[in-house]
């Protein structure tokens, strides 16, 4: 740097196990060694920078390598977070793809942190080149410009070493001079050399993690009490069996009607072939209707499953697409199907464009004898490819948007089941499962 630039600005230097959002300070600080050793391990930890004499800092840096994660956090004299940039490690462990990158612009000091009214702005990039940008201007919360970024845009970062990142907020906090670091006088004595961030109070920052399952197996439970946190108890009924789906070629294929158009499915699933039950969970629940005047008792259908074995599922994980990359997932984020129909589809694979053909021809063209209507259940339709046998069964979701798929396995890693939320996932208040009594699938 040239002696013009001055004697530049002293940021001081701290690390811990982790974050407090809510204090805006770390929790258990570490010694820079054992920063160091939890980084090269890929264990979570969070730098802060802050000028000395400042109550707030000026950066925090959130690492989980494990994760394939770094969060740059941003902040003002006020405390309120200005930025954040969501960097993700992906194939090539040299460089970050800049995944996400947020920023408001407080209008006043007086603006509360992530005001409605805050202007804001968002990019989103993925690493096949795909991206998109929104922008909030103040007073329009809801009206959202969307653009894809261009050429110019930078989607990759290069990986610094442990002690080479530079202090992102100075340059645009327009500091003087370059950045001097130095290690932080601590307030709450002697740091840790070792710890578990699962100690961390609920305040503290954790990595994002992607969308979790819950209790699926539960809402196939009779006498499961969940709520929907509108009415706030919902019984578990026995499941609706509407027939069998034959999937002769060993892939499932669930997906939406937006993949009609020779696409492939948006999510297949290998299981043995054979002819397997449909299912739906259904709640019941009584509420005060205002129009009848009365006391209402209804059945609703909350997920829709396709029963794989008798053998009930261990573990549950979200089936992803041939592009779905879980790296690049933020908090409670999901991959799945989408649709604008408010419809999906258990189906073979291996028969996907006859049976496709089929569906649209019955429910778009109206043709008879090509499709079979079901009533009185959230499947309602069923089309079957004659040469091969392979069968589709469409199944209505209470919206559009995007759908997870949730495959279930047994102790053995085989497919017990396969299902999708038809709306979220209720909040179970008490298992079906009698004391003492073993799991097993609903029939």
């Amino acid at each position: 740097m040239g002696g013009d630039q001055g004697p530049g600005t002293v940021v001081e230097v701290a690390y811990a196990l982790a974050w407090d959002l809510e204090a805006r300070a770390l929790w258990r600080p570490l010694t820079a060694e054992a920063a160091r050793e939890r980084d090269v391990a890929g264990l979570p930890y969070v730098v802060m920078y802050r000028i000395p004499g400042r109550e707030f800092p000026l950066e925090v840096r959130l690492v989980s390598w494990r994760d394939h994660y770094v969060g740059l956090w941003a902040y003002d004299d006020q405390g309120r977070r200005t930025d954040e940039l969501d960097l993700r490690l992906l194939d090539d462990r040299s460089r970050l793809l800049r995944r996400r990158t947020r920023m408001w612009q407080y209008t006043g000091p007086e603006m509360a942190e992530f005001d409605d009214e805050c202007p804001r702005s968002a990019l989103e990039l993925f690493p096949d080149g795909r991206g998109s940008i929104t922008q909030e201007p103040q007073g329009e919360r809801g009206r959202k410009l969307v653009t894809v970024p261009g050429p110019d845009i930078r989607r990759w970062e290069v990986r610094p070493g442990f002690e080479d990142w530079p202090v992102a907020a100075a340059r645009r906090r327009g500091l003087p001079g370059p950045v001097v670091l130095q290690a932080a006088a601590l307030d709450s004595g002697v740091p840790e050399t070792s710890g578990d961030v699962s100690e961390a109070p609920a305040t503290c920052w954790r990595p994002p993690r992607p969308a979790q399952p819950g209790p699926l197996d539960a809402l196939f439970r009779p006498g499961t009490r969940v709520t929907d946190g509108y009415h706030p108890e919902m019984t578990v009924v026995e499941p609706r069996q509407t027939g069998t789906l034959h999937v002769p070629s060993g892939l499932l294929a669930v997906s939406g009607p937006g993949n009609l158009s020779g696409q492939g499915p948006a999510i297949t699933v290998p299981v043995p072939p054979g002819e397997y039950v449909l299912e739906e969970a259904q709640v019941r629940f009584g509420y005060h209707c205002e129009w009848s005047q009365g006391w209402v008792t209804r059945t609703d259908t909350t997920a829709v499953r396709l029963r794989i074995s008798e053998t009930p599922a261990l573990t549950w994980e979200m089936s992803l697409g041939p592009d779905d990359d879980p790296r690049l997932l933020g908090e409670n984020e999901i991959f799945g199907f989408d649709t604008d129909g408010a419809t999906g589809c258990f189906a073979d694979a291996g028969a996907w464009d006859s049976l496709h053909r089929l569906f649209e021809r019955h429910l778009v063209r109206g043709e008879s004898g090509v499709g079979q209507d079901i009533p009185d259940s959230m499947y309602f339709l069923r089309t079957r490819d004659e040469a091969s046998g392979g069968e589709l069964v469409a199944f209505a979701t209470t919206g559009d948007g995007t759908y997870p798929v949730w495959v279930g396995r047994s102790a053995d890693g085989d497919v017990a089941g396969v299902v999708v939320l038809v709306e979220g996932m209720p909040t179970v208040l008490h298992d079906g499962i009698a004391d003492g009594e073993e799991t097993a699938p609903a029939s």
